[in-house]
């Protein structure tokens, strides 16, 4: 689970940014080139895989310790 976490994390951050960039017209050529809503995708997009990637590493199987009862 968590090497699917991260490489749907990385792929988010790839495709999200060349969306964002081409929606900044960084990158020509493009129907997305240069329209603002092709930026926001991407920005929304690149958040999502970042959220990816910090869940997938946060440690798996840590547990919270009971409390003694005393």
């Amino acid at each position: 689970m968590r090497i699917a976490l991260y490489v749907a994390g990385v792929l988010c951050i790839l495709v999200g940014g060349v969306w964002f960039l081409q929606g900044v017209n960084v990158f020509p050529g493009s129907f997305m080139t240069g329209q603002t809503k092709w930026a926001i995708y991407g920005a929304v997009i690149v958040v999502i895989g970042i959220a990816f990637v910090i869940a997938a590493s946060r440690r798996v199987g840590v547990r919270a310790q009971p409390a003694n009862d005393r």
